[in-house]
């Protein structure tokens, strides 16, 4: 059937009474630059007695035109259009119509006409094209902030969309509510001649403080098919200094160092060019805010100031302190005394404070070193060492104790193997004595410790020998002999001794026996002597005293015995 056909046979149903029936309008949302699907009838089947299918559109000016006809599914659509819609227009199997290339012209409404055997339905569809920001961006951007001052700080811009975006500041991810002072936001529309796109635009206006520095502003653009956002880069926030600081590089300060005062100003930007104020002189540092105290002098120590070039008013001062140590040692390097001579040792400290005063000889701590007699044990390597906080001062001699070698012993003892002797010389002195000795040994064996030196020998001495041991150093020498036995004479001494001492033993026993048994016989003959004596005197009344001749007899006779 042609569209000729097709107005007749609609001109047949008005004139029978047949009117059409129109459905609720329904609504199509297409993404813009894509295909519209716009369903004939709700996306319900077609009933069977179809006899054809009209789509036509409602223009602008009110009066419907018509896009195409489909008589049944087989048949291809006529195409009825004559304007842009011509090449555009096309239907499915399902009669839904297809518009490419979806743009804002599109958003109206399009009606689908079904004719059938008795009667005919229409179904307007209503179309709404939708498209979100082409790109979110902030323009006009400024450089910094300024306290105090209003900055507008950008212009945000959602280009081409529809329905427009709306778009919203924030700042630290939390959102700015324009007040009218610190924050004043202008929003503004715009729409394309030829595309009737929407452009959003958003300049704020900030009035920053100096907690702002660092700040995130942001743009966020919000539209239903997608939210964006576009971030700015932290401003810098200007402001007037408002307070002096004036620090110092190191603590404690220690005499010699380099001191750095540096004075800081807590503008932004903050100032260039400073005055430093050094023991009475005032000094401009221009392009610096920093002045170095070289190889700085306990003299230095006391109060320094410094300023602003542009603002004198504004200053700081700070007190430095400075820390020193002196020390005095005598004697110092190395010392060659002789032993038993004196060293005195004087220590002279000056400090800024209390210091610790510490001795060490050769490496362990050690009492003040006091030398009234100087002995070989006092050599070695002395170190005074005083501290303070930060600060360590160290001096130090070395004293060598010097003598001519003196023998204190020499002996003798026979070794374990009862066939050698050991000869041990010990002597005192330095430098360390060299020992001769006057018989040729097996072994021997040396130390030298603390200016005491030891030497032993070993020899087998097969007579008796006189024995010389000699030492000597640069300074002198000593001599010191001993006699020594021969091994072979002594062992057989000592066999020889035992035997005479068992025959020594025996004799002894023999005299002792002896000399009890002739004391005993002369007691007897004295007792019968006296008793005979005395009984011829009781008998004859003569006197107790014999005659001279018996007297005399008597005694001859006790000499004898």
């Amino acid at each position: 059937m042609d569209s000729a056909a097709a107005v007749f046979l609609l001109l047949a149903l008005v004139s029978t009474g047949t009117l059409p029936q129109v459905r609720g309008t329904e609504g199509v949302t297409a993404l813009y630059g894509e295909t519209i699907v716009i369903p004939c009838n709700g996306g319900a089947e077609v009933p069977k007695d179809l006899m054809f299918i009209k789509w036509k559109y409602e223009k602008d000016d009110g009066i419907a035109g018509d896009l195409l006809i489909k008589q049944t599914r087989s048949e291809q659509a006529t195409v009825q259009a004559t304007d842009g819609y011509a090449q555009r227009v096309s239907i499915d199997d399902k009669f839904n119509l297809l518009i490419t290339q979806a743009s804002l012209k599109d958003q109206r409404t399009f009606t689908c006409m079904v004719v059938l055997d008795a009667y005919l339905v229409e179904y307007p569809v209503t179309v709404s094209v939708h498209k979100k920001p082409s790109s979110v961006q902030i323009m006009d951007k400024s450089e910094v902030l300024q306290k105090d001052k209003p900055i507008t700080l950008g212009t945000c811009v959602a280009a081409d969309a529809n329905p427009p975006a709306t778009l919203t500041w924030k700042k630290n991810g939390k959102p700015l509510v324009a007040d009218g002072k610190a924050v004043v936001i202008t929003p503004s529309l715009k729409l394309d001649p030829a595309t009737t796109l929407s452009t959003t635009s958003s300049t704020l206006q900030y009035t920053a403080t100096k907690e702002d520095v660092g700040a995130v502003f942001a743009c966020v653009s919000t539209h239903e098919l997608a939210t964006q956002e576009a971030e700015l880069e932290p401003f810098p926030v200007h402001y007037p200094s408002e307070k002096v600081s004036l620090h110092v590089s190191k603590g404690p300060i220690v005499e010699g160092d380099n001191v750095t005062l540096t004075c800081h100003a807590d503008g932004n930007p903050p100032p260039s060019s400073f005055f430093f104020y050094v023991k009475g002189k005032k000094v401009l540092e221009e392009n610096s805010n920093t002045y170095t105290l070289t190889a700085i002098r306990r003299e230095a120590a006391g109060e320094y100031k410094c300023s602003m070039a542009d603002d004198e008013k504004m200053e700081d001062t700070q007190s430095i302190a400075v820390s020193y140590l002196d020390l005095s040692l005598s004697p110092t390097g190395k010392l060659v005394k002789t032993v038993g001579d004196s060293l005195p040792v004087k220590m002279e400290k000056n400090s800024s404070g209390d210091a610790k005063v510490s001795w060490t000889k050769n490496g362990k701590l050690a009492k003040v070193p006091e030398f009234s007699k100087l002995t070989y044990t006092d050599a070695g390597v002395y170190v005074c060492e005083v501290s303070m906080a930060g600060l360590t001062r160290r001096q130090s001699f070395e004293l060598v104790v010097e003598g001519k070698p003196v023998i204190t012993s020499l002996t003798k003892q026979r070794a374990d193997d009862t066939k050698h002797k050991v000869l041990t010389c010990e002597a005192e002195g330095v430098p360390q004595p060299s020992f001769q000795w006057s018989i040729n040994s097996t072994s021997e064996e040396s130390s030298y410790i603390n200016g005491k030196a030891t030497h032993k020998i070993t020899v087998i001495p097969r007579v008796n020998l006189t024995v010389t041991c000699s030492v000597s150093n640069k300074l002198g020498e000593d001599v010191m002999i001993i006699n020594v036995s021969s091994i072979f004479r002594e062992e057989n001494k000592d066999k020889g001794s035992q035997e005479d001492t068992d025959d020594q033993a025996k004799l002894i026993v023999g005299v002792v026996a002896g000399l009890l048994i002739a004391a005993a016989v002369v007691g007897l003959i004295y007792w019968l002597y006296m008793k005979n004596s005395r009984q011829g005197s009781w008998k004859t009344g003569e006197k107790e005293a014999g005659t001279s001749e018996e007297s005399k007899k008597l005694e001859e006779n006790s000499l004898a015995v």
